[in-house]
């Protein structure tokens, strides 16, 4: 995914002179073809993610499309108050891209550990939250966020994770939209998730053989309602999976969003949704990315509907 990001940025960049990169000092052997062709348009800010975000909200005053770049929780958790106070309350073009989200940075324990995030910037006003599900669509929301103006945030993994979206061209994104992933005939359950956890639904279903739909939803805030609708009208099982706090997180958007939705009038009924994420603690292990999602319980294997 970082790779993905960083070929699009580069080529966005080649046509449009606002794109300005920050750094955290990371990035190595990834930011430097960005760095060597625009030297001038980006700066290694070192180990500094608060003043990082708030040297971003100041250069896109002056007209730069600013993207941040740094380790999953330093430019998010370490920066909230400066992404609260100085991106959203002054509407700045900023986009702050966090690599390494989850427990892609498992063996460095919870101070590398990213599972909040995500609940804390869809709370802020005005801040577009993201999560690809593979690098299409890295590729897709990395141009989506570039012509988008305002705050906005994407998670990504780190590196490796296979294309889910057929090539060459990344799939088309609309501000909240999903995207269909794995489809079967007359299937009355799906799998909604964000982020990677797309890549693991995809590949534990077709093991399993079962006839449950996947949808990615690269978008966690905003969530497109007339979409959502649709889709909460097609099947009678759901599962909402992410590599995040149970609390606050994709899982709770998708409930608001439902229960908003049957108030208003605008959906007749409820499927029945299972939350599948990170259980609300902390977890005391150092290991790998797969290893922490099994301690976790980040498992398809805890949704008895699919099975049937």
């Amino acid at each position: 995914m970082r790779n993905s990001f960083i070929k699009t940025l580069l080529a966005l960049a080649e046509q449009d002179e606002r794109i300005f990169l920050l750094c955290g000092d990371l990035g190595y052997s990834v930011l430097e073809p960005f760095a060597q062709r625009f030297p001038d348009r980006f700066l290694n800010v070192g180990i500094a993610e608060q003043n990082m975000v708030g040297l971003a909200t100041g250069l896109s005053m002056e007209g730069y499309t600013v993207f941040c770049y740094s380790i999953g929780n330093f430019p998010t958790l370490r920066a909230m108050e400066q992404i609260r106070y100085d991106v959203c309350y002054h509407d700045a073009n900023v986009k702050i891209i966090a690599v390494g989200g989850g427990y892609a940075y498992g063996p460095l324990s919870t101070s590398h550990h990213t599972t909040e995030e995500l609940g804390m910037l869809r709370t802020i006003p005005g801040m577009v939250v993201t999560a690809p599900g593979d690098p299409a669509e890295v590729d897709a929301m990395t141009a989506f966020i570039s012509q988008h103006r305002g705050p906005c945030y994407m998670r990504l993994n780190k590196a490796g994770e296979p294309r889910l979206h057929p090539q060459p061209q990344p799939p088309a994104l609309a501000l909240g939209a999903s995207l269909a992933v794995r489809t079967v005939p007359g299937a009355t359950a799906a799998v909604f998730a964000t982020g990677d956890m797309v890549g693991y639904a995809v590949r534990y279903l077709e093991a399993r053989q079962l006839p449950v739909d996947v949808h990615s939803f690269p978008f966690v805030n905003p969530i497109d309602s007339a979409q959502l609708a649709t889709l909460a009208a097609r099947y009678d099982q759901v599962a909402t999976l992410e590599e995040h706090q149970a609390n606050g997180g994709f899982g709770s958007a998708i409930l608001e969003r439902l229960h908003d939705l049957l108030s208003g009038g605008q959906l007749a009924r409820l499927p029945a949704v299972q939350r599948i994420a990170i259980p609300n603690a902390f977890i005391s292990s150092a290991g790998s990315q797969d290893f922490l999602r099994e301690q976790m319980q980040l498992t398809l294997d805890r949704w008895q509907p699919a099975r049937t």
